[in-house]
């Protein structure tokens, strides 16, 4: 038997140190001064989107395009990213995301400033929309991860997250007692 194994959708993850007290200090100021806007997020916060023009996040705006270049070398991809918007996610005991797509971007994700245990992980969906259709019986036993129609990812403080924007994704319940912080962003490639 020949075995080839085409579509995959990979989930780039990297872990870095920086200053995540200070971002979860500017992240929670300006949550108390600014109303945020609603998308996915249900009794959380959700800042404007222009997060990679405030100086204080610099750092991590370098970190998050060292990461998008090595994803551009191992995709052949050509032009170079362009960093499209960026958000802070607060969100307390109680508060999730709805499943959801990044339309209009190349790459989605997410770097995670604090994540208290059982504050909530990340699920993405099987996207090949044909697959749903179906839910074949399997043998007993676990599956190998190309057969996997979800996944959690448990969030890590430091870590990055990277992923094609058409990957379904949200956010479990944050069943902690405490806040979970994240940043969210968008790249798009030159010429878009």
């Amino acid at each position: 038997m020949i075995k080839e194994q085409f579509f995959p959708t990979t989930i780039y993850g990297k872990d870095i140190k920086l200053d995540n007290e200070l971002f979860e200090k500017e992240i929670i100021e300006w949550s108390k001064k600014d109303p945020g806007i609603t998308k996915t997020n249900r009794e959380g916060w959700h800042s404007t989107t222009e997060m990679h023009k405030m100086p204080v996040f610099k750092p991590l705006v370098d970190e998050l395009f060292k990461m998008q270049f090595e994803i551009y070398e191992e995709e052949c991809l050509d032009r170079e990213p362009i960093l499209g918007n960026m958000w802070a996610n607060v969100n307390p005991p109680g508060s999730y995301n709805l499943s959801h797509v990044h339309a209009n971007s190349l790459f989605s994700g997410v770097y995670y400033v604090k994540v208290p245990k059982n504050s909530g992980s990340l699920i993405c969906n099987e996207p090949r929309p044909g697959v749903q259709l179906n839910m074949p019986i399997r043998k007993k036993g676990e599956l190998p991860k190309h057969l996997w129609r979800e996944v959690h990812l448990e969030p890590v403080k430091g870590r990055i997250l990277m992923f094609p924007y058409y990957l379904w994704h949200s956010v479990d319940l944050n069943k902690s007692n405490d806040t979970r912080i994240s940043v969210s962003f968008n790249f798009i490639q030159k010429g878009f």
